[in-house]
């Protein structure tokens, strides 16, 4: 921690960190369609009774070709395709976008490239296809381990199916990471602290373990207004939060970001591209994307989230770009912020000063800092600012009282 007298002394040398122009960058391939919509979900999915998987394979490479033009001479560090549920696509379609992305960049040769998949028995049994395609990481969205929640959570897989996928997923792949909700309805600290453990015999050197949140737009949401439901308090969250914490810690995979635990050298290094803030290209219906231009400035990008128009604008146009926004100083250093102190290591101060063009003391009110290093939220140090672990719990507060100190 730093106190207010020693918070004038902080300095920070700019010229150390790495700019992120020299980084690689992540190429995010959406894929829109599920078997059914789940309750909680508000992500950009949809259910179709027919695919035509020849149109759809043409569509993304051809959008992905076009985006190349766009993007200068890079090394992408990930490939990471997700939906929807990319383990119903045809892996002929993901290794065709691999291929694609090797033509048209020098890859890095650690790339990771991931895919998710739901556990269920059909999608496991092509796991194997996936790894023969190139996808070298899976990523499986098992959410429960007790058949009643994943009732509940409207999964189309039970606990045995879940565990067997897993199971599967270590014998064809070196790289598994596996997604738990909790916080759910009626759950204890003593039920979730069980079925950690039952994850922990199964994990492997990553896992994502969410907390239940009720978004607009969801079946869930309409549901929990109707009082159909309740979630545990902001007590019992809290208290979930933290022995996820303290439990995963002693089993040697500690957070590095609000909900993602791994062993060392193990995270998720798509996901660290966006909260690290680095250049990203999204392709696919409803994909975001990050570019940097000619001149530095963050370009914000966005297609159309509709499958048949983007499908149809991408073989008429090449593309169904329908946002592409430069970004401006205060913006980038917002979202700088909300993605990174979302991570453990926190943001360099030299990152700060090179988004808002400004010495750190005048990027952001020292004043607001001081009060949440002291109140345990935040820590400071000569070359970074981080939120700490009782400060990524309340994030969203933390956020409000350094962000609305700006305007």
């Amino acid at each position: 921690m730093i106190t207010r007298s020693a918070q004038a002394s902080v300095a920070t040398d700019t010229k150390s960190a790495k700019n992120p122009s020299e980084e690689g960058f992540g190429v995010y391939v959406h894929w829109p369609f599920c078997l059914s919509k789940c309750p909680y979900c508000d992500f950009n999915s949809h259910v179709a009774d027919t695919i035509d998987h020849d149109r759809w394979r043409r569509g993304l490479i051809n959008e992905l070709e076009t985006f190349a033009n766009r993007v200068r001479a890079r090394a992408p560090i990930s490939i990471f395709f997700g939906g929807g549920t990319p383990s119903l696509m045809a892996p002929d379609t993901a290794a065709d976008i691999i291929r694609t992305v090797r033509g048209i960049w020098p890859v890095d040769p650690g790339i990771e490239i991931t895919l998710e998949a739901n556990p269920t028995s059909v999608e496991a049994g092509r796991l194997r296809a996936f790894r023969e395609a190139g996808v070298n990481r899976v990523s499986l969205g098992v959410q429960a381990l007790n058949d009643d929640a994943l009732r509940f959570l409207g999964r189309g897989h039970d606990s045995k199916e879940a565990i067997a996928a897993v199971e599967t997923a270590h014998q064809i792949f070196d790289r598994v990471s596996f997604d738990l909700i909790y916080a759910r309805p009626e759950q204890s600290l003593t039920d979730w602290k069980a079925e950690l453990r039952e994850a922990l015999a199964l994990a492997g050197d990553h896992l994502s373990l969410y907390q239940l949140t009720i978004e607009p737009g969801t079946a869930f949401h309409s549901l929990h207004q109707r009082g159909a439901f309740t979630i545990p308090d902001d007590d019992t969250g809290g208290a979930l939060y933290e022995a996820t914490g303290e439990i995963l810690d002693k089993a040697g995979l500690p957070a590095y970001e609000i909900s993602n635990h791994a062993r060392l050298g193990a995270e998720s290094r798509h996901n660290l591209v966006y909260w690290r803030g680095q250049e990203y290209l999204g392709v696919g219906p409803g994909a975001h994307g990050r570019l940097l231009g000619a001149d530095g400035q963050a370009i914000a990008t966005r297609t159309h989230r509709a499958p048949a128009v983007w499908l149809d604008r991408v073989e008429r146009d090449g593309h169904a770009l329908v946002e592409e926004t430069p970004i401006d100083r205060n913006e980038r250093l917002v979202e700088i912020l909300m993605m990174g102190l979302r991570l453990v290591e926190g943001v360099p101060l030299s990152r700060i000063e090179r988004e808002s063009g400004l010495p750190f003391n005048q990027s952001l009110d020292q004043a607001v800092i001081v009060d949440l290093v002291e109140a345990g939220y935040m820590d400071l140090s000569q070359t970074t600012l981080r939120a700490t672990r009782d400060g990524r719990q309340r994030l969203n507060a933390v956020l409000s009282a350094l962000l609305d100190a700006r305007l």
